[in-house]
């Protein structure tokens, strides 16, 4: 019992693995009447015993063995079964040759091998071996008290193995705090998103990459594939074309807030790299308006879950900062060009000074382009990202576009261009719309307007290319669309306001209509088509799908109910003109506010 206290003192005095696992050996060997020993580690895996501690008092330096095979060690058996292997005489033993060889080499006879119930700082498990410069009997009271011993240390090692545990979460923990800080600290003092997704690649130990919806912008730290990629390849990689792809499938995997394991799929110059991904969605005032996503992220704990919430905050602040600056230039820029356009200023250099402030270079000739987003849901979220689609178009069609946010729509101003410089406007005309288009709600329209050089001249070219929407919108058109679209009807439509037009409708088919509607008849219907088909009876029934003899039933009641009948040319250019300024009037929508 003397023994086994000194022997329980000694092992637990290590203050490290290894240095528990010496004094367990030292002690076996001191306790047990062992000339030396060692503790080896095994991995079956790779079929190999390995030495990780030995006691050996011997005064001579030698070069020793220190892998075994495990087809030639009591090791294995020792674990498979787990008892204790003891050789008697190790240089008479055919079982294990090679330890067999060894004996006369280090000149030892007797050898025990003892499992332990603990295993290595990797994972393994571990044998004692003990060996006796003589043949050493070994009663079942010796065997007994070794046994004890061994315990003893599995006992400590298991506690240090908690201890180490212990300390490295006390550690992980101090580095998140550390990491929070930092990470915080960075996005106050308004760091840049490459110093903040750095941070963050320190933070969560794993490549990361931050997408901003509303930049369209990726911003990467360190490699998913180190073994193909370096960070600063990985980087050049996803500028050379692949940000649209990957900023819509981001977009698609978090379009309903939740956060999703998938994968990112990048065309590389070997094949298509597909790389395993967590994709976390980052929200500002219930929009999401980017994503964190994460590469071959380690599984998530308590603290590791912390580490990703503290990131995702760190994130949506600086993205918010951004949300908030949109909203007040937009509010801003919004508010001044409405006062020019509907002439409530008083005082043009006070317009001028607000305009220099806000970046407007108003002593320019400018052009105007007007787009309309009828998909646009009137909130925040689409026109902030139309608004920074049509920019970043802009920059790479190289053009210096002012951007003013209007409800769904938006108004662009762009240095006047002439000649071959025309046509790169109506070429980034073309490729906005084909940006901005919403899929099934309806695409965009876009009108380009004229040359603004003055104050005075913003009002006629927005009440021009509002009355050209106007138009777009009765007629369902779309695209870009310029006044010879639609001949002379902008200037029609330009009068249509006034009482007289509203009465030359009114009298020429307001009954029709008012009586359609009390009814439900289909005579203003009947009338547009019969006058389309070239009041044509066939034709028109064909296109109506209509029995000819009920064309001709519905129009002898027009006739008779309303004394119509487009039997001249006269009449029948006096009908079509009041339908189409009637489809106008009652097809308008809502001004912008």
């Amino acid at each position: 019992m003397h023994s086994l206290r000194e022997v329980a003192s000694r092992i637990n005095s290590g203050v490290d693995l290894p240095g528990i696992l010496f004094d367990l050996v030292k002690a076996a060997c001191d306790h047990g009447g062992w000339s030396m020993g060692s503790i080896m580690s095994i991995d079956v895996g790779h079929g190999y015993a390995h030495v990780s501690v030995r006691h050996d008092p011997t005064l001579l330096r030698r070069q020793l063995e220190d892998r075994w095979e495990l087809a030639t060690s009591p090791a294995l058996l020792a674990l498979r079964t787990g008892e204790p292997v003891y050789i008697p005489d190790a240089r008479a033993s055919e079982e294990f040759p090679g330890y067999r060889r060894e004996a006369f080499e280090r000149d030892y006879r007797s050898v025990l091998v003892m499992p332990l119930t603990s295993v290595d700082a990797e994972g393994r498990p571990m044998v004692l071996s003990l060996i006796s410069r003589d043949i050493k009997p070994l009663p079942s009271d010796d065997l007994a008290f070794m046994g004890m011993i061994a315990h003893l240390g599995a006992i400590a090692v298991e506690r240090e193995h908690r201890l180490w545990a212990e300390r490295r979460a006390a550690e992980e923990q101090r580095r998140a705090l550390h990491a929070q800080g930092a990470l915080l600290q960075e996005v106050l003092s308004g760091g840049s998103a490459d110093a903040l997704a750095a941070r963050l690649d320190e933070l969560l130990r794993c490549a990361v990459l931050v997408v901003d919806f509303a930049e369209n912008g990726l911003v990467a730290a360190g490699s998913p594939a180190p073994v193909s990629y370096d960070e600063a390849a990985w980087r050049t990689l996803l500028a050379t074309g692949q940000a649209d792809p990957v900023i819509a499938t981001v977009k698609a995997a978090v379009a309903d807030g939740e956060a999703k394991i998938g994968s990112i799929s990048i065309e590389a110059s070997g094949g298509k790299l597909v790389l395993p991904a967590l994709i976390e969605p980052l929200s500002v005032d219930a929009d999401i308006v980017g994503a964190l996503v994460l590469f071959d992220a380690e599984p998530g704990d308590d603290l590791r879950r912390l580490m990703l919430d503290s990131a995702k905050f760190a994130l949506s602040v600086q993205m918010m900062r951004s949300v908030i600056q949109f909203r007040f230039e937009t509010r801003t820029l919004t508010e001044l060009f409405f006062e020019i356009v509907e002439r409530r200023w008083r005082d043009p250099e006070d317009i001028a000074r607000r305009a220099r402030h806000l970046g407007l270079p108003l002593s320019r000739a400018l052009r105007m382009l007007v787009v309309d987003l009828p998909g646009a849901a009137g909130g925040e979220r689409e026109p902030l990202e139309a608004h920074q689609s049509v920019q970043r178009l802009a920059r790479q069609h190289g053009l210096s576009c002012h951007v003013i946010t209007i409800g769904t729509g938006l108004v662009c101003l762009l240095p006047a261009q002439a000649g071959e410089e025309r046509e790169r406007l109506d070429r980034f005309a073309q490729r906005l719309v084909e940006t901005l288009r919403h899929g099934p709600r309806g695409e965009p329209i876009a009108v380009i307007g004229g040359v603004c050089d003055g104050l005075d001249a913003y009002s006629g070219e927005w009440e021009r290319a509002w009355r050209m929407l106007r138009i777009a919108r009765s007629f369902r058109r779309s695209g870009v669309l310029s006044a010879l679209d639609f001949g002379p009807l902008p200037m029609l439509i330009g009068a249509a306001d006034s009482a007289e037009v509203r009465a030359f409708v009114e009298g020429s088919i307001g009954r029709v209509a008012s009586h359609d509607r009390e009814h439900g008849t289909p005579y203003l219907e009947t009338l547009t088509a019969y006058l389309r088909a070239g009041c044509r009876s066939q034709p028109c029934a064909d296109a109506m799908a209509l029995h000819v003899t009920t064309l001709r039933y519905r129009l002898a009641r027009i006739e008779e109910l309303f004394q119509i009948n487009p039997d001249t040319p006269e009449r029948r250019f006096t009908l079509e003109l009041a339908l189409k300024m009637h489809d106008v009037i009652e097809g308008r929508t809502a001004a912008y506010p």
